[in-house]
């Protein structure tokens, strides 16, 4: 980790930014999941926030680790998983944007996040952000001094309902520059008759995203993120249906 600045956060982020599961897989696909997690330490009060909303999507992408953790499983791929929230520092979002920190998140403000100082919001760069993305780095350094293949690929939910209005998509593929590799995926998720689509409900933008443009697109890697609707993926069987029906088409 950097060296450390003096923060009113200081010593909140003891624990790992991270979870790494299978190091050492040579499955080629590295599975990634930013959104891992709603921890925030109990010193910051759920940053203001009520308990419900601290357990709403705003905090993490719900389902989408235990998505991520059966193809880790299935597969015998490497996961690389977040261990907070991401309104603490969202680690997909370059660290210059104004979502980097959320001060508010669609209809929620987030009152421990507005009127941060530098020295705190350097702290959770260094303790939380960095530590994350130096480690993936270093994963995809790793295969590609052995010749290995790599392809990059982030596991997300979405919400069924956004600002009011329904969606009835089921699940979404975004990619940048690895058109190929994510309309197999597409190809493959429309075969079982679900409404699938190539970057939607969101698109990958190289001035506000994070894991494709940085560490697959420019490094010259297939790389992509699979959005699932979160309701889809709120007990086992359906966790493992999903995972049935992606792990093929990675």
């Amino acid at each position: 980790m950097r060296e450390s600045i003096e923060s009113a956060e200081a010593g909140l982020y003891a624990g790992p930014a991270y979870r790494l599961l299978r190091e050492d897989s040579e499955y080629p696909v590295l599975l990634v999941c930013e959104h891992a997690s709603r921890f925030i330490p109990p010193a910051l009060n759920d940053l203001g926030l009520d308990e419900t909303a601290s357990r709403e999507h705003i905090a993490w992408d719900i389902g989408a680790l235990v998505l991520a953790e059966r193809l880790s499983e299935t597969l015998g791929a490497t996961l690389l998983s977040a261990n907070y929230s991401r309104l603490l520092i969202d680690l997909n979002r370059p660290l210059h944007v104004p979502d980097s920190i959320p001060p508010q998140s669609e209809i929620y403000q987030i009152p421990g996040n507005q009127s941060l100082n530098a020295a705190t919001r350097e702290y959770r760069q260094q303790c939380l952000f960095h530590p994350f993305h130096d480690r993936l780095r270093a994963l995809i350094d790793a295969r590609l001094a052995d010749n290995r293949p790599v392809r990059v690929v982030g596991i997300h939910s979405f919400t069924p309902v956004f600002y009011g209005q329904p969606r009835a998509l089921e699940a979404g593929v975004l990619f940048g520059e690895a058109r190929g590799y994510a309309q197999r995926i597409v190809d493959g998720l429309a075969r079982h008759s679900l409404r699938v689509a190539g970057n939607q409900p969101y698109k990958i933008n190289p001035l506000s995203d994070m894991t494709v443009p940085v560490h697959g697109d420019g490094r010259g890697l297939d790389s992509v993120l699979i959005e699932v609707r979160n309701d889809l993926l709120r007990t086992p069987e359906a966790v493992r249906t999903w995972s049935a029906y992606l792990a093929p088409l990675l």
